[in-house]
């Protein structure tokens, strides 16, 4: 029933196989690509026809992953997948990328390809072996693409090159590298490291590019047994005539506008020159309507022509500027009043406006993902409104390149963030902006980095980030460094490199051509490292080293660690205590499940209560120790004071003050705060306070003037016995009057309890005394 066709290599030590025939056989590829237990299918569909009047190559990659494929269902009221995550939009700009520069100039048919992953083995990570599916199935579809590509993923650990890290080996080393690329030459690369050097970074690029043959000439296996015929494309007419007449009409235009230094002016020379083209081929427009509109692409590449010639033969570009020259800069930080941090970065007609904010632990981000719900306490923004480059559009939720391009910063500034139990804050970074000429992603990184600082964010070293451009001709060829908008569109590579003043911390490079070669990429490499530390020299000038303080409106937050047995006591049954004192102090706390207590609050004196309180319910009294206390009640021999969180204890009324005090109401109220030391702790817990002993003002330990008890004496010395007095003895029935007027004997009191030492009665005289109260005080003696 099936005529399946099989490769199987062996990878990086373990099996990939890819099998089509199988499954989804309606579409015009289709492969199913397995690493390990991971399996991920690729599907590849493309129009037959263009759309009428169609002027640009609409590709589609969509990359979705189904919670099945780890045995989870969906989190949400709808439980099932909805729209992109930002992880599938992501490794589907992750696919494109590479792909989309391997289409043949002038095919305008549109093209779905779509990947979902099936089975996830928690270990080889779905995207690579996405890439890997969509390659083959490209390749075997007929369409006319010009791969196929490999890719691979490399890790870096104690100076060795790993191939396909897990997740726990690259959370443990010090490089996560993606690289696409054909037989002969690199396509794409996305990567994120710990300040690694040039030498290492074009190593790990060149360790992959050499992994991924192995892809495609696996790739290759597959085609030769299962490939569709090859569509057939209509001949490229010859343009050499259309482009002399184009270029006699406008070309003087075009190398007049180029020339002009200011973005505007010369975008508005420009469009005079395409309306003059536009008026010049009038004719065609009714009698050859596809001819007209194949004329009118050719005012682009005319642009490019002129653009690349000026640069290759003289070496000056657009702005007038040389190849390795950065555009002036400006930086300010504290550029807003009330952000945590903020920093205003312009780098000549690039300008973002980035500001950090910190944030408590209940503001993390929960990602719900195929390996289960996690939490990510670095967030990184980009925005790009329409007005950044003057135009009328689209505004709201961000799209593709939004989100890409803040991941790219986010990658550039998270390996030099400090961890969270040294900084133990939620981070938010936001990039707006403000106007754009090239290079705003780069921009947020320098900003982004300043607003940190700004902030107060403890960062391991500034970062700072540049575009690399590339114009090649032949043999002939050209590194531009902080490229322009025009020679991002113009050229033939966008090379991102971010880093520090130690090494690189991300890099992104994308082809618009068949790939580049080592000898480009070492170039672009060197050339950008002295870019990086220009700009970083220049943001030096505006804040050299991360604040000390930080903000006033920030929230501060305070750690404490417990003991695990002690947890269940902050917390309180169903949350009690631990609600009571965030809703009496005001202070945020956050307790996991090793003890760790966060404490936050923008009032430090909030944050003290808390702490206290929390102090209070773990740790245990200590016997002539001073505490700060609250009265909570007020009885006839003393009064309970609250002194360290959950814990009462009794100062009784002879340990109010150094005289006689006839009633507790008189010295104290409830609610009142007092010192009070702690006498003694009974074995039973209860605990006997003194505030006579302590300065009430300070705090500080007073001199005991009272004088000491004289010894007891023998009962002879005594005096006379009570009228009503005990009889019977202590072992007796104690069935009458204790006195004359003192009334009949209560009932249901039972036997009288043993005297302790010293004459003491336990648990003092029907309940009035504490059961630790000294035998003078409980009333028992004259």
């Amino acid at each position: 029933m099936f005529d399946t066709k099989k490769v199987e290599i062996q990878w990086g030590g373990k099996t990939l196989t890819l099998e089509t025939g199988r499954v989804a056989r309606q579409a015009d590829g289709a492969v199913i690509a397995t690493l390990g237990e991971t399996v991920v299918l690729c599907a590849v569909t493309a129009a037959k026809t263009v759309k009428e009047g169609q002027d640009f190559f609409p590709l589609t990659v969509h990359y979705q992953e189904k919670f099945s494929a780890s045995g989870r269902i969906p989190g949400g009221f709808f439980k099932r997948e909805r729209g992109a995550t930002e992880r599938e939009t992501l490794i589907s700009r992750l696919i494109d990328r590479p792909i989309r520069p391997l289409f043949p100039e002038g095919f305008y048919n549109e093209i779905n390809c779509i990947a979902q992953v099936l089975s996830y083995d928690g270990e080889n990570e779905p995207d690579i072996v996405a890439m890997v599916a969509a390659s083959a199935a490209l390749t075997i579809s007929g369409v006319p693409f010009m791969g196929p590509i490999g890719a691979a993923r490399v890790g870096y650990k104690d100076g060795e090159y790993q191939l396909n890290p897990t997740d726990g080996e690259v959370a443990e080393g010090e490089l996560d590298l993606v690289v696409a690329a054909t037989h002969d030459a690199v396509m794409m690369v996305e990567s994120e490291a710990k300040e690694l050097s040039e030498e290492v970074m074009l190593g790990a690029v060149m360790f992959a590019h050499k992994a991924s043959q192995q892809i495609i000439d696996a790739i290759i296996d597959l085609a030769e047994q299962s490939a569709k015929d090859p569509w057939e494309l209509a001949p490229v007419d010859d343009k050499s005539a259309t482009m002399a007449k184009l270029k006699k009409a406008i070309g003087k235009d075009v190398e007049a506008a180029y020339k002009l230094t200011d973005k505007q002016a010369r975008q508005n020379a420009l469009n005079a020159a395409r309306t003059k083209a536009r008026e010049a081929f009038a004719d065609l427009k009714e009698s050859d309507p596809a001819q007209y509109l194949g004329t009118l692409k050719l005012v682009k590449k005319l642009e490019a022509d002129v653009v690349r010639g000026a640069i290759l033969k003289s070496g000056r570009r657009i702005d007038g500027r040389d190849t390795k020259t950065v555009r002036p800069i400006a930086a300010e930080v504290h550029f807003l009043p009330r952000a945590h941090g903020s920093a205003l970065f312009t780098r000549g007609e690039t300008q973002t406006i980035a500001t950090t904010t910190l944030g408590t632990r209940d503001a993390e981000q929960m990602i719900d993902g195929l390996n289960g719900l996690s939490y990510q306490h670095f967030m990184l923004h980009y925005n790009f409104p329409p007005y950044s480059v003057g135009e009328v559009g689209r505004f709201g939720a961000p799209g593709r390149r939004e989100i890409g391009h803040g991941k790219l910063a986010w990658r550039a500034l998270h390996p030099v963030l400090p961890s969270k139990e040294e900084f133990p804050y939620t981070i938010r970074v936001t990039s707006d902006i403000t106007e754009s000429n090239g290079s705003s992603s780069m921009a947020t990184v320098c900003g982004g980095s300043l607003s940190l600082m700004d902030a107060g964010v403890p960062l391991k070293r500034p970062v700072s980030g540049i575009a690399m451009g590339l114009i090649l001709e032949g043999k002939d060829y050209a590194v531009l460094s902080d490229i322009l908008g025009d020679e991002d569109h113009l050229g033939d590579m966008d090379f991102k490199v971010a880093g520090t003043s130690e090494g690189i911390t991300s890099l992104q490079m994308d082809i618009k051509i068949a790939g580049i070669t080592e000898e480009i990429m070492k170039v672009a490499l060197a050339q950008a490292k002295d870019g990086r530390a220009h700009i970083l020299a220049e943001m030096n000038k505006a804040l050299g080293e991360t604040r000390t303080e930080l903000s006033a409106h920030a929230p501060r937050i305070e750690t404490m660690q417990i003991d695990k047995s002690k947890i269940r006591d902050v917390i309180g049954t169903g949350g009690k205590v631990i609600r009571e004192i965030v809703a009496t102090t005001g202070a945020k706390v956050d307790i996991d499940d090793e003890g760790v207590i966060k404490i936050s609050s923008s009032d430090g004196a909030q944050i003290e209560a808390a702490m206290n309180w929390i102090k209070g319910i773990v740790e245990e009294a200590e016997v002539g120790k001073i505490y700060n206390g609250k009265v909570v009640n007020i009885v006839d021999f003393g009064a309970f004071v609250n002194f360290m969180g959950g814990k009462d204890g009794l100062v009784h009324v002879s340990e109010m003050k150094n005289e006689r005090v006839e009633k507790p109401g008189d010295v104290v109220t409830e609610g009142q705060e007092v010192k009070v030391k702690v006498l003694e702790i009974d074995p039973r817990g209860k605990v006997r306070l003194s505030m006579r002993v302590v300065d009430q003002e300070t705090g500080a330990e007073l001199e005991d003037t009272r004088p000491a008890r004289e010894p007891r004496g023998e009962r002879s010395d005594r005096g006379p016995r009570r009228d009503g007095g005990r009889d019977g003895g202590r072992g007796g029935d104690r069935g009458g009057d204790r006195g004359g007027d003192r009334g009949p004997r209560r009932e249901g009191r039972g036997p009288r309890r043993e005297r302790s030492e010293g004459g003491a009665k336990e648990g003092g005289d029907e309940g009035d005394a504490p059961a630790f109260a000294p035998a003078f005080l409980t009333g028992d003696r004259d």
